[in-house]
């Protein structure tokens, strides 16, 4: 139950606050007074779209808070403000910002959530129903899921959904199985050759860089066995100057004088090593020229391979090093299509499968759904009668869905049917004329739903939706407004005297200006202030004697027939004000 709500600089509104109770309140004031812009303030409360065409001039900000009583709320509010782990123990605090820049923030007891969750949490908090809220009862999809709502099938027809959802994408991954079936055997043959290519090959992972290596050494093998030949005769082979007899030789002197100077001596090591150092190179390069080899034909075997290699690389569009991920991909593939028989039988049985499912969810949807659809017709026809539509007739036509396939709405498409005068045939609900009859209706929709289904715990708030009624109708469509107060908490802003006197409490929303800014006033209403308030709807500009006995006999009659006295508006006698500019 919302118990406060905060208004600043949102469209003409400077600041107004109020405070609420249960029952049935009721708004009333001059037109362009603001009592609508209250009811779309409550809406970006509870997660509506917003933008900075929502700030009142001057601001740079918007910001609407409301506090709703959480004692009987519903259990699914208490789960989602679990799963966002806001603590909330008998009241919740919803605040909203909307910023110049047009960015949203929203709030749950002071946490910061995503607009998002906020939707969703407000959806349990506040129902709000506008004045134009019959255009979407011409939907298709609006009067499903309202008959779904009566029903109280909102979760079987979600798992409908789910599950037709499940059975198009199963069948969606069939599909492109058969396509690439269809094409299988000629991918089959290419595939098969080609993995044979490249099993053939067999391309080792370090052999290209040894096959290079190799065709380097192959093409220089007279640069190389020159090279060496050379720094062989240099290092040992040269009779009268090679640098290992130099240094036998310097290494033979210095030892001979160390006898006579010792600090010689410690230079005998490093001589000793490079001798035996340039022994050791030598051999190392006679090895080397025995096994240079300069064989032609392995030259040209190294060539073709290579050649080869560079081949299949080409080929396959990869360099040459990745050719053996390239033969590990194309098995994978051929693997696959191998088996494509058997994977297709089994994406078939889950296509089955899934049809299956949704076929028999489908079937226990329909079954509640044509239960549910006699009584809500025999329900709304019978509140047409008493809203200024007697002899009218309303229905609920369930027709087989056109499509073979899995529909999101399950085995038959929704109508709302109506006929407004005896003797007429129903019609669909879209090709009734008067404006006048389509709103009436919409209330005895919204009433009816809204008496069906558990909403104690819930604020539900009606925009105008008594327009284009009056006289005997419009105290109908109040008395269908206050016994629903009985049950739940309704806010109504109304232009109807009948309405108005029917109300548990009474706010009056009013302008106020000086010439330079202009003050909206929100007061509670009770006594005499309240029959003048009536008296004003009921006379218009110039308020008779008469018009203010009229008024007082019908607020007399709604607390006799209430059973209690006439009570402030907010319980408490105070007067919630605020500034519009």
């Amino acid at each position: 139950m919302l118990t406060h709500l905060q208004v600043r600089d949102f469209a003409i509104i400077d600041a107004v606050e109020i405070e609420l109770e249960g029952g049935l309140t009721v708004l009333t004031g001059e037109t362009g007074a603001g009592k609508s812009i209250l009811v779309d303030a409550l809406q970006l409360a509870v997660g509506a779209r917003a933008g900075a065409e929502a700030i009142r001039h001057g601001a740079e900000r918007a910001e609407v808070a409301a506090t709703f009583d959480l004692r009987r709320a519903d259990p699914a509010l208490r789960v989602l403000l679990e799963e966002q782990s806001i603590d909330a123990d008998d009241e919740l605090v919803v605040r909203r910002v909307v910023t110049r820049e047009g960015k949203s923030r929203a709030y749950l007891n002071g946490q910061q959530v995503p607009v998002q969750v906020l939707r969703e949490v407000g959806g349990l908090l506040a129902e709000i129903h506008g004045q134009h809220e019959f255009q979407s009862l011409l939907r298709a999809a609006a009067q499903r899921q309202l008959l779904d709502a009566y029903a109280g099938a909102e979760t079987q027809a979600a798992e409908v959904a789910a599950l037709h959802r499940e059975r198009a994408s199963r069948a969606a991954a069939l599909a492109s199985l058969e396509s690439e079936a269809r094409d299988r055997d000629a991918r089959l043959d290419l595939l098969r050759h080609q993995v044979n290519e490249l099993t053939a090959l067999a391309l080792q992972p370090d052999e290209l860089p040894a096959l290079a290596a190799e065709r380097l050494r192959l093409a220089n093998g007279g640069r190389l066995a020159e090279a060496a030949r050379g720094a062989l005769d240099l290092l040992y082979e040269t009779d009268s100057g090679s640098a290992h007899a130099l240094a036998a030789r310097a290494h033979a002197t210095l030892r001979q004088a160390a006898a006579l100077d010792a600090r010689l001596a410690a230079l005998l090591p490093g001589l000793d090593a490079a001798v035996i150092g340039l022994a050791d190179a030598s051999r190392e390069l006679t090895r080397y020229l025995d096994g240079l080899d300069s064989d032609p034909a392995r030259q040209e075997e190294v060539e073709q391979r290579l050649a080869v290699i560079e081949s299949a690389a080409r080929k396959h569009r990869v360099p040459a090093p990745e050719l053996p991920a390239k033969a590990a991909e194309l098995q994978t593939e051929l693997s696959r299509l191998e088996s494509v028989e058997q994977a297709l039988e089994s994406h078939r049985e889950a296509v089955r499968a899934a049809g299956r499912a949704w076929q028999e969810a489908a079937r226990k949807l329909s079954t509640v759904r044509a239960k549910a659809a006699q009584t809500l017709g025999r329900d709304i026809s019978a509140r047409m009668q008493t809203l200024g539509m007697t002899g009218g007739r309303f229905e609920v036509a369930l027709h087989p869905a056109t499509s073979s396939e899995s529909t999101p709405g399950g085995l038959e498409d929704i109508e709302f049917l109506v006929s407004a005068n005896a003797g007429q045939p129903p019609r669909p609900l879209a090709k009734v004329a008067s404006g006048g009859e389509l709103s009436r209706l919409s209330l005895a929709v919204q009433v009816t739903l809204a008496s069906r289904t558990e909403s104690g715990g819930t604020c539900m708030v009606f925009d105008e939706v008594d327009s284009g009624v009056g006289g005997a109708v419009a105290e109908i469509v109040g008395r269908e407004l206050a016994a629903l107060g009985r049950a739940a908490q309704v806010l109504c802003v109304t232009h109807l005297p009948q309405v108005a006197a029917l109300g548990s409490r009474h706010l009056r929303v009013s302008k106020l200006t000086d010439g330079k800014t202009t003050r909206t006033q929100i007061t509670p209403l009770q006594g005499a202030a309240r029959i003048e308030e009536v008296a004003r709807m009921l006379g218009g500009v110039t308020i008779t004697a008469t018009a203010r006995e009229h008024a007082a006999e019908m607020i007399a009659g709604t607390v006799r027939s209430a059973g209690g006295a006439d009570k402030p508006a907010d319980g408490s006698g105070r007067r919630s004000r605020g500034r519009a500019r």
